[in-house]
């Protein structure tokens, strides 16, 4: 799964790799993004097409959901069955998004405690981790934007601390990813190769999403 991220590059880095194209949104970095709280997403803009980078709240909240108040926001969905569960088909289908992260969290027991391990791309670059969006219209017309990550199964060197990781694209994937060109988009969920990532341990610091700082990714091994 995918339940910590980091995104320390600002917006205007961001929005120039992806291309986007609206206003810069004010967000600070993050070495510890949880969730319920807001982050930054690429999409393609519903009436204009064109690539948005926007701050959405992470947890997934269904345009169709009957008691929001109530309802699960999930923060992952899994690759095998997105394209077909009914909490999810729509959203693949119309509201696929990329959500940009500079290192991801994983934990492993360790002499009866949890140990955080970071990773992130060996090349140093943002990762672009396949996502979904939906936007929920309030009552009142407030409209609430939320996004949840895709997972699979996770090679075996990150299999070592958890058996789902988030999906990574490759650059060259966007366009058929965002619905810019024709393709596939469900054969793009797999895994990521062995040789693209590195991980490290980390401070248990980690597991409070009250502590934010770059100190989180100093390796501690």
């Amino acid at each position: 799964m995918c339940g910590r991220y980091a995104v320390f590059l600002p917006a205007e880095a961001i929005a120039k790799l992806f291309g986007t194209v609206n206003p810069l949104v004010n967000v600070a970095p993050s070495w510890n993004i949880a969730p319920t709280q807001q982050a930054m997403v690429v999409r393609r803009h519903p009436d204009t097409s064109d690539r948005h980078l926007d701050l959405l709240k992470w947890g997934l909240l269904p345009s169709f959901t009957k008691e929001p108040a109530k309802a699960k926001r999930p923060i992952n969905c899994r690759s095998e069955t997105v394209s077909t569960s009914g909490m999810f088909r729509s959203a693949f289908a119309k509201r696929r998004c990329i959500v940009p992260a500079d290192a991801f969290y994983e934990w492993k027991a360790v002499d009866g405690a949890k140990q955080p391990y970071a990773i992130a791309r060996q090349d140093g670059q943002p990762m672009a981790f396949a996502g979904l969006w939906e936007g929920y219209k309030w009552p009142d017309g407030t409209i609430t934007r939320t996004f949840t990550i895709i997972t699979a199964n996770a090679k075996p060197t990150v299999a070592e601390l958890h058996d789902r990781m988030p999906v990574i694209l490759e650059q060259k994937d966007w366009p058929v990813w965002l619905g810019e060109v024709e393709g596939v988009p469900v054969e793009l969920l797999r895994p990521t190769g062995e040789n693209v990532l590195r991980i490290w341990p980390v401070s248990r610091s980690v597991n409070s999403p009250r502590n934010n700082g770059p100190e989180l990714l100093e390796s501690i091994g």
